[in-house]
C-alpha cells in the first residue's frame, strides 16, 4: 500500500497514512477519464436555446395572392421560412444534454484520477481543516505554507465545515468539494489535490473494487441435484383403452326400446259403395 505523509496547516509532518492500492495505485484509464469528463460537461449545459418555427412568428396566415395568373412565384403565407422574418426550419429547441453513465465507470474514473495525482506527486493529505477564522486572507497564507507553486487547488473534506467553506469560496483557483460530490473532471482541472485524513480514508474504503475485504470472496459451489430413479420417471409404453360405456349405453337403450314398442299394422281400406 502507498504510504503518504500527513501534514498540518502549518506545513509540518505529523504522521503517515496508508492508502488503498485499488484506489490510489490503480492503472490509469484515459478512456474512462474522457467519458466522465464529457458527461460532466454535458450535464452542466443549460439547453435553453430556442428558435421560432413557422407557427410562432408574427404574421397573418392568409394567402398573399392567387396561385396562378400573376406571373409571380406562388406563396402560401408571409411566415414562410423562405421570406425575411419568417420561421426557422428544424431549429434548436430546449432539451437536456445529460445522459446516464454507469456507476462502475464513474468509480473507475475516480480511481484513475486519484492514482494519477499520487503518481505525479500532486496529492497532499492534511490532518484536518480546523480553522479558527473564516477570513480568506488568513486561509490563503495557510495554503501557501502547504504548496506555494500550485495555482489551482481542490480541497476535499467529509463533513460540514462553515469556516472552511466561507474562507475558500472567495479564493481564485480554490474549490471545496465533499467526498460524495467528487468528480473526475474536477480532479483533472485542478493542479493540486488536498485531502483531509478522514476524506482519504473514506475514499480508500468506498472506491475499492471488493468492499467486503481485500481478498476476493470464494465463489459458491452449487452441487447438482441427485438423479431420480428411472422407475419413478418411466412412462408406461401403452395405456389401456378405456371402455366406452357412455357410448354403448345409448345404443342398447335404443335397441331395447325398439323391441318393446309394438309395430303398427295397416288397416284395410274400406270399399266405396
Amino acid at each position: 500500500m502507498p504510504v503518504v505523509d500527513v501534514i498540518n496547516l502549518d506545513g509540518e509532518t505529523v504522521g503517515q497514512v496508508e492508502l488503498s492500492d485499488e484506489v490510489f495505485a490503480a492503472r490509469v484509464n484515459p478512456h474512462l477519464l474522457h467519458e466522465t469528463a464529457r458527461h460532466y460537461l454535458n450535464a452542466r449545459r443549460a439547453g435553453t436555446h430556442k428558435t421560432k418555427p413557422k407557427g410562432e412568428v408574427s404574421g397573418a396566415g392568409r394567402k398573399l395572392w392567387r396561385q396562378k395568373g400573376t406571373g409571380r412565384a406562388r406563396i402560401g403565407s408571409i411566415r414562410s421560412p423562405l421570406w425575411r422574418k419568417g420561421g426557422t426550419v428544424h431549429g434548436p429547441v430546449p432539451r437536456s444534454y445529460d445522459y446516464v453513465v454507469p456507476r462502475q465507470m464513474h468509480a473507475g474514473a475516480l480511481r484513475s484520477a486519484l492514482s494519477a495525482k499520487l503518481a505525479d506527486q500532486k496529492l497532499t493529505v492534511v490532518e484536518g481543516w480546523t480553522l479558527e477564522s473564516h477570513r480568506s486572507k488568513l486561509f490563503r497564507e495557510q495554503l501557501t505554507k502547504l504548496d506555494d507553486a500550485s495555482q489551482t487547488m481542490l480541497l476535499v473534506d467529509t463533513g460540514e465545515n462553515v469556516n472552511l467553506e466561507r474562507a475558500s469560496r472567495n479564493l481564485h483557483g480554490v474549490t471545496l468539494v465533499a467526498t460524495t460530490a467528487l468528480e473526475p473532471y474536477e480532479l483533472l482541472r485542478h493542479e493540486r489535490l488536498l485531502l483531509s485524513r478522514p476524506a482519504a480514508e473514506k475514499l480508500s474504503r468506498s472506491l475499492r473494487v471488493n468492499k467486503s475485504g481485500d481478498a476476493a470472496a470464494a465463489p459458491v459451489q452449487i452441487e447438482a441435484a441427485p438423479a431420480a430413479p428411472e422407475a419413478a420417471h418411466a412412462k408406461p409404453a401403452h395405456k389401456p383403452a378405456k371402455p366406452h360405456a357412455k357410448k354403448a349405453a345409448p345404443k342398447a337403450h335404443k335397441a331395447h326400446k325398439a323391441a318393446a314398442k309394438p309395430k303398427k299394422t295397416a288397416k284395410p281400406k274400406g270399399k266405396k259403395e
